[in-house]
Formats: C-alpha cells, structure tokens, sequence
C-alpha cells in the first residue's frame, strides 16, 4: 500500500514527533511490565529523534532497564576465509555508534539505575548472523522499527539494490552508491577507498515480519529523490529496497520540509 509522508517543517521537529511516538511506546511496555524492543539505524537520519528520545526521557522519568535496542547492521571486513566485524571504537562503526549516540545519551537521561544494561544493545553476529532472527522472535519481536533509505540506491540497514523480498540478516557486498552515501555519513572517511566493502544486515523479510510499527525518516534535500520513490510505492521494489516501507504493518513515513520538494502535494 502506499503510504503518505507526514511533513514537519524542520529536522527538529520530525525528531520531536518520532521520540513522543517511541517513548509512548516505551511508557505502556512498562505499565505492562514486558521489554520495549526499538530497531535502530546508526548515521543522520535518526539522529535527531535520538536526541528528542533522551529529552523524553527525562522529562517523563522513563525506565530504560528492559528498553532494549537492536541495530540493523554493522561494517564487516574479510578475516581469513571469513569475515569480523570492525573494532567498536572507530567512528563508522554501528556498534560504537549505538553505545555513543543512542545507550549513552538515554542512559544518561534516564534516573540513576534505570539506565539501559549493556547487554540490551543487540547487534548481529557476523559469524552466525542468521541467529539474529531466532533472538528477535524470541522476544516478540520489534515494537518500533526506525528506518532510513540511502539516497541514492535506497538501500535499507545495509541491503543492496535486489534484495529479495525473503531475505533475512546476512553478511552482503556494498554496492559503490550505497559506501558513496556513507561517505557523508561519516565524514571520517577521506575517500571512498576508506568505506569498507562488505557489512552484516538484517534482511528485508526481518524488517517486514519482525517489526510490529515502522518510521520511516527522511531528512534535508538529499533524500528528495527518496521520498519521491517512496511516496510513489504500493508494494516492495527491489530496486529501491527501502520500499519494504509499503509492505510493513503500521508504517508511519515523516520528513522535513527540505526533503519533500518533489512531491505534488509539498
């Protein structure tokens, strides 16, 4: 089905809108006494609902302690015949980045014990990354799944132009379009000699069956073209894999003003 984005005025404002959304949801999983599961994009897109998220927090005194925060991928590079993920520490790695930019702030937003465990941000494991599956079901699957396309391929987490529709969490090849948009995600990267080749994803039938709600972001006039496609699309495309959007069960699409200037209604 195709889904109409909701336009806000400001990058600002779309975070502010997405946080009130995910901390609802983390305030009736409490009142129910049960996990809160958030699937998480690192890089822009989400950056200012991540920020929104901690203010939210704060302010309605959220326990974070059975908040638990699964990323979609993580940059992966050859060892031997098979593959590691990269160290956690540099600046392009989506695990660091989680503990960074999403654990930290929340953690810190959060009262004195009501922090999110460490154990809660949950990523795939490059050498058996199907199991990533079994985990997520195990727990009910992911209330709010936050997404983001690439704007120039519409890659989603990290799946490559031609994802099947069945795919679950795997190591692929990152196509050259989708390590150029990393290139502005993460200005660490001198060239795109730097961004590395290969990355362990969920897949797109991990983000249509696992996720209970999606919201898809997209921010600034880089993401025009995106917001187009995706405004335009009634069923997945592999050819732009971030309409799994149209396919998902309780799909929200929010953008700012910059993003929408090529649909007919902005």
């Amino acid at each position: 089905m195709r889904i109409s984005p909701e336009i806000h005025n400001t990058a600002d404002e779309v975070g502010r809108v997405a946080a009130a959304i995910v901390a609802d949801g983390i305030a009736l999983a409490n009142q129910q006494g049960r996990p809160f599961v958030i699937g998480c994009p690192s890089g822009r897109s989400a950056q200012t609902t991540y920020e929104h998220l901690a203010s939210e927090v704060a302010q309605r005194d959220l326990d974070l302690s059975s908040f638990v925060i699964a990323l979609m991928d993580e940059y992966v590079e050859r060892d031997g015949d098979g593959f590691r993920a990269v160290p956690a520490h540099l600046p392009h790695s989506c695990v660091g980045f989680g503990l960074r930019e999403i654990v930290a702030p929340l953690s810190l937003a959060a009262r004195h014990g009501r922090g999110i465990p460490e154990a809660n941000l949950w990523f795939p494991d490059v050498t058996a990354p199907e199991d990533y599956e079994a985990k997520l079901t195990a727990i009910g699957g992911i209330d709010f799944f936050l997404l983001a396309s690439g704007s120039s391929d519409g890659h989603v987490a990290l799946n490559p132009v031609g994802s099947a529709a069945s795919t679950i969490t795997r190591v692929v090849a990152l196509e050259d379009t989708t390590r150029r948009d990393n290139l502005s995600t993460f200005p660490t990267f001198r060239s795109i000699d730097d961004v590395p080749k290969f990355g362990v994803t969920v897949g797109i039938r991990t983000i249509r069956e696992q996720s209970k709600a999606v919201i898809m972001l997209a921010l600034g006039e880089q993401k025009q073209e995106a917001v187009r496609r995706l405004e335009l699309a009634d069923a997945y495309d592999p050819l732009w894999p971030a309409t799994v959007l149209s396919e998902c069960r309780s799909p929200r699409f929010i953008i700012d003003r910059a993003a929408s200037a090529l649909l007919k209604t902005a």
